[in-house]
């Protein structure tokens, strides 16, 4: 037997799914939030967050995430852990399928985030936090006056390495042996800037330290060795599964879900926010596309009930 039916699913448990939960639930409509990983997400990883609106003396990516947690919870959004494996959309209800079974909803609210490719390389998850970041705007200022690495050969690693040049007194570019995937704009002014040293035609091997990272280890290159402070790795992320473009969902060449401004797919009544919709990869900034996509959920219940 089918169980109710939901006002708003929810698939994903990161900053803008938890956000998103917190506005429907405290409106009264009933919420169901599925993730199969740990409620959180990416999030969890930060080893401190110093951005967060509210926490001027910066806060551990648990911590806040708990707190977010506990607010969805005290609205009493209804948290399981279930692996979505489907969506479909049956015009006024949406099917959400999981390891676990089938669920219904008026409306869906994709928050899965993104997953980044990684090295798998020793040191890799061992630094994680302690030096190893994934993202240069939410972890660049901590290396201030420092040497850091970025490791990646897309147009992120590019314009990210370019802004590491502002705060890193030196910053070593390692696009791999293929060299940048394409003749990026910035790619003029990065190899033109003093603080910028470029290592091409190697890779990295392996990241070493003790307490955080203090060397890469090279291969394939002129120099097996390089001391730095941080290593980012700004690798191309992992396209949004086929789950939702089976569904019939909308997504650009890189696979990130595409919406308009009130954070809107193509599917009526179903809405994506967060780091899969590839547009901010910060918490602050998932956080306010969750709001905006609950609002925008509930609106459509509203118009269509």
């Amino acid at each position: 037997m089918m169980e109710k039916t939901w006002d708003v699913i929810i698939v994903g448990a990161g900053p803008a799914g938890l956000t998103a939960g917190i506005y429907t639930a405290r409106q009264g409509h009933s919420t169901l939030i599925l993730d199969g990983g740990k409620v959180g997400g990416r999030a969890l990883e930060a080893h401190r967050i110093d951005n967060f609106p509210g926490f001027p003396k910066g806060v551990t990516g648990e911590e806040l995430m708990r707190l977010f947690n506990d607010h969805a919870e005290r609205f009493g959004a209804e948290f399981r852990r279930e692996t979505v494996i489907g969506l479909s959309d049956a015009g006024k209800t949406k099917m959400v399928s999981t390891r676990g079974g089938f669920h219904q909803a008026r409306t869906v609210i994709i928050a899965t985030g993104i997953q980044r490719r990684q090295l798998s390389i020793p040191g890799e998850e061992e630094f994680r936090g302690h030096g190893v970041s994934y993202c240069a705007t939410c972890d660049g200022p901590f290396f201030r006056g420092k040497t850091v690495a970025v490791v990646g050969s897309g147009h992120e690693a590019v314009a990210d390495a370019l802004a590491l040049t502002e705060v890193a007194d030196k910053v070593y570019t390692i696009p791999g042996p293929k060299g940048y995937s394409e003749a990026y704009p910035e790619l003029e002014k990065l190899r033109a800037s003093p603080k910028v040293e470029a290592l091409e035609g190697c890779e990295v091997e392996e990241i070493q330290g003790a307490d955080a990272v203090a060397n890469i280890k090279l291969k394939g290159g002129k120099i097996p060795t390089v001391s730095v402070d941080g290593v980012f790795l700004l690798l191309e992320h992992v396209a949004t599964t086929g789950i939702l473009t089976d569904a019939g969902v909308a997504v650009n060449e890189t696979g990130c879900v595409v919406v308009d401004r009130e954070q809107r797919t193509n599917l009526p009544g179903v809405y994506a926010a967060g780091d899969c919709s590839c547009q901010g990869y910060q918490v602050v900034t998932s956080a306010g596309e969750g709001a905006r996509a609950a609002l925008s959920a509930m609106k459509y219940i509203r118009e269509t009930r």
